[in-house]
């Protein structure tokens, strides 16, 4: 809509991940550099976490988009809470293979002896499962199974791993040692710096033609960055909604004040500028995780430690901006914690009713 207003060419805030788009900050070039380096290793995992709409899937994608595909048989995976069977089933059809009315065993063989094909044809094939916090333990035991396929010494498939800070604590369970052991490297995708969200602004919009229409002041770019802490997906979304909001105004200047009403507008419709996300920076293996009855994680859990860790932590960011949002996101998550542990308790509470109800 406010496109023609300013001339540009295009939607330079779209909130959908667009390889075209791609802006090679710090922290994207060198989880590229993590893929490309898994990529050169050709074997094991890598693993790849950030924040909800940190970048992942783009960076994911621009390594799709200039793969070398005489060299290279790659499948994108995207993860909807999938169990061992039905991960089998969903690798074999992200390579193309047909799934239809075939059992586990006939599908791990002809994945096998595609593999197999792809080895002889002289390329490697790749796996690359986003969302992949959403997997089940057994479907993550599977896909380290997966890459037990070889010929020789040679390993037939290579798997990357992407998802949100919740993968890398599900990482750490006891479960979890001999995925570990196989693990060639990992990284955490952190926010843009300022100076990076910046330029990351500028970059989407030159991309569709703007010469500096509408004028962009200095305190926007900084209220934009004190509203959404560089998180690629909240500059787009704050962004996109202060364009229309000055196109509607007629007007030609962003300003400080015009990003704090849409701001404000879509804490009203949301609830919160800040999608509730996970408690600061993953330190790795120092994770106390909260457990069910029968001893396993909770889904998503988080740790009382690690909460307690991450708001006396300043080192990594000992700004006002940046302890504010470390406590929401403290608070965020204990609340969360709370939840699944009452939900947790349901059964055994409702029992109990039941049982002095009958006994009355």
């Amino acid at each position: 809509m406010y496109e023609s207003f300013y001339k540009l060419s295009g939607k330079p805030f779209q909130l959908s991940p667009d390889p075209d788009f791609y802006y090679e900050s710090r922290v994207h070039k060198r989880a590229y550099a993590y893929l490309e380096y898994g990529l050169y290793q050709g074997e094991g995992f890598i693993v790849i976490t950030g924040e909800v709409g940190a970048g992942k899937t783009t960076v994911v994608r621009n390594l799709l988009a200039h793969l070398d595909q005489t060299k290279v048989v790659a499948a994108h995976l995207v993860s909807t809470m999938l169990d061992a069977d039905d991960l089998v089933r969903s690798v074999c059809a992200a390579f193309g293979l047909s799934t239809k009315g075939m059992d586990k065993g006939s599908l791990l063989a002809d994945l096998e002896s595609f593999l197999k094909g792809v080895a002889l044809k002289g390329k490697r094939a790749l796996l690359i499962v986003d969302e992949a916090q959403n997997l089940t333990p057994r479907a993550i035991e599977e896909l380290r199974m997966l890459s037990n396929f070889q010929v020789g010494e040679r390993a037939l498939l290579q798997s990357f791993l992407v998802g949100q800070p919740e993968l890398r604590r599900i990482m750490q369970h006891n479960s979890m040692q001999q995925l570990r052991q196989r693990i060639i490297a990992s990284y955490h995708l952190g926010p843009l710096d300022r100076e990076e969200t910046i330029r990351y602004i500028e970059h989407r919009l030159k991309h569709v033609g703007w010469s500096g229409d509408p004028k962009i002041e200095t305190d926007a770019y900084d209220a934009v960055f004190a509203f959404t802490s560089g998180i690629p997906r909240r500059i787009n979304l704050v962004c996109n909604r202060l364009m229309l909001s000055a196109f509607l105004r007629d007007s030609h200047v962003l300003a400080a004040n015009d990003v704090e009403v849409v701001a404000q507008e879509l804490k009203d419709e949301l609830g919160t500028v800040l999608p509730p996300g996970e408690v600061g920076a993953v330190r790795g293996a120092d994770i106390d995780f909260v457990v069910d009855d029968s001893g396993q994680p909770l889904q998503g859990g988080e740790s009382l430690a690690g909460i307690e860790r991450n708001l006396r932590d300043d080192a990594a960011d000992p700004s006002l901006q940046g302890r504010v949002v470390r406590l929401e996101h403290a608070v965020t998550a204990l609340v969360r914690m709370l939840r699944r542990m009452h939900h947790a308790m349901e059964p055994t509470q409702t029992q109990d009713s039941g049982a002095r109800q009958h006994q009355q």
